[in-house]
């Protein structure tokens, strides 16, 4: 019978189920307050959206890192291979909140990119998810080694990668975005 409810439907179902659940089970506040699904329609923009004025606003980064967001989520789009590559979608109360994707970078790599957690839904684990996810399907994709790039401000998310076992392997300093920067390149053996 769920085969038949469209899949936006079935989200909502699926949310009104766990709000019911939330309201009769007094330890319900240990699950996750939010849902991962895959990307839909819409969404890519929506991560191009949120990362060009989020870094903006919080880190004073120009549209040269929308536009290197931009192209990332192209290049992922374009080259989209599901057995090999992914893009999770976080939902809170039926809204976007976070997202990370896992695209091939070799036969052997993938490559992390993307990673975001909306402000109102920091605190919850859910970056940590979002990592934990993308792991589990490099494992299950036959991949050998996980790479990512990010930047030293980027502080509660170089802790998740720290704490899943990633590994500082490069830096370097830029100024791509505007202020001057450290990249940093972490891998994880798998």
């Amino acid at each position: 019978m769920l085969a038949e409810i469209p899949d936006w439907e079935q989200l909502r179902l699926l949310e009104a189920m766990q709000t019911i659940e939330q309201l009769l089970t007094p330890d319900f506040k240990y699950s996750e307050p939010f849902i991962l699904r895959s990307h839909a329609p819409g969404d890519i923009g929506w991560i191009i959206n949120k990362h060009g004025m989020l870094y903006s606003r919080e880190y004073g980064w120009d549209e040269r890192f929308e536009a290197a967001v931009s192209q990332i989520a192209d290049d992922f789009i374009h080259n989209y291979k599901p057995k090999k590559e992914h893009c999770w979608i976080a939902e809170m109360s039926g809204e976007n909140v976070g997202s990370i994707v896992l695209a091939q970078e070799n036969d052997t790599t993938a490559k992390i990119g993307l990673l975001i957690v909306d402000p109102k839904a920091r605190g919850v684990g859910l970056g940590s998810r979002l990592v934990e996810e993308a792991i589990r399907f490099a494992r299950r994709a036959g991949y050998q080694k996980i790479v990512l790039w990010t930047n030293h401000v980027l502080i509660a998310a170089r802790n998740i990668y720290r704490n899943k076992g990633f590994q500082l392997v490069y830096e370097e300093e830029h100024s791509n975005f505007g202020p001057k920067l450290t990249g940093e390149t972490w891998e994880l053996q798998l």
